[in-house]
């Protein structure tokens, strides 16, 4: 029987793991070779070592993209999680045609293709005309704000659109998982307490882990990979002082503006140990998380 059942399982597996393989492990390959050899596209190039790297330890323009995008992500999480769990929280306590109503349009940004939605942006930032100076700045009694050209805002404007653009899709899932947390748990803590606030802390936030960890890298992928959004706003630059510089964007720049293409192959393959170390401290968060909330229990 066991030997069945892991037959199926390959069966079922293997052309996903096949697939995976292919598309993830060959490209990154062809990427490292690439980032081995002199800056062209034809034939083999020359072959000039870790020079590519040692380029990029001497550029502060990769410094800033990567400054950019970290202090990027770290906002676009600070943000996205706590407002996703209260949306979340929120749909709990409503009717089902309500609930349902409400999530259809909560996940619509996020199901919008991301070059369509940074186009609606550009309505929203377009200099004293757009929409937040209009509809929000100018009737609060501020001074409009040129999102797209002050160095000081670029990089807000850009977490704004990712906000708008997963906020509905982080509270599908931790509304999801909400759901999935059976009801004899808050049963249980009655006996000890009726307080909303133990009931969350106790018994809501530890069963939401494993869905707080996937949505904490399933953002932190996307920061990483950010271009489409930051492109069609920033025009395929970094905007003034290179504020809204992103590594992907930047990548391109030296890859299809310059023909550097060893030198982005090698920006590309640096990313890798980056968004590793920092997901590889989000499990490691997570776990001792769980640990002290499983040792509290007992």
């Amino acid at each position: 029987m066991s030997a069945v059942r892991s037959r199926s399982l390959a069966g079922l597996l293997g052309p996903f793991f096949f697939l995976f393989l292919l598309f993830w492990l060959v490209p990154l390959i062809g990427g490292l070779r690439l980032s081995l050899h002199s800056n062209t596209l034809v034939g083999e190039g020359v072959f000039v070592g870790l020079e590519h790297y040692r380029e990029l330890m001497e550029d502060a323009r990769y410094f800033k993209a990567l400054r950019n995008t970290s202090f990027y992500a770290f906002l676009s999480l600070a943000l996205i999680l706590p407002v996703a769990v209260v949306f979340a929280h929120a749909l709990q306590s409503l009717g089902g045609r309500l609930r349902s109503l409400l999530q259809f349009v909560l996940l619509i940004p996020g199901l919008t293709p991301p070059a369509v939605l940074a186009l609606l942006f550009l309505l929203v930032f377009h200099g004293r005309q757009g929409l937040l100076n209009q509809w929000f700045v100018i009737p609060l009694g501020g001074q409009p704000i040129n999102w797209l050209k002050d160095p000081d805002v670029i990089l807000m404007a850009l977490i704004m659109q990712c906000a708008w653009r997963w906020l509905g899709f982080m509270t599908f899932f931790i509304h999801s998982g909400m759901q999935a947390i059976p009801g004899m748990y808050y049963e249980a803590l009655e006996v000890e307490t009726h307080k909303a606030w133990h009931r969350f802390r106790w018994v809501t936030l530890p069963c939401l882990r494993h869905v707080i960890l996937f949505c904490l890298m399933y953002l932190v992928v996307d920061a990483f990979a950010l271009f489409s959004g930051a492109y069609v706003l920033l025009g395929g630059s970094g905007g003034t002082a290179d504020a809204g510089l992103m590594l992907v964007s930047y990548t391109y720049q030296r890859a299809l503006a310059f023909g550097e293409f060893g030198s982005a192959a090698a920006m590309s393959v640096s990313v890798a140990p980056c968004l590793l170390g920092i997901l590889g401290c989000v499990v490691w968060i997570s776990r001792r998380w769980a640990f002290k909330s499983g040792g509290h229990k007992a």
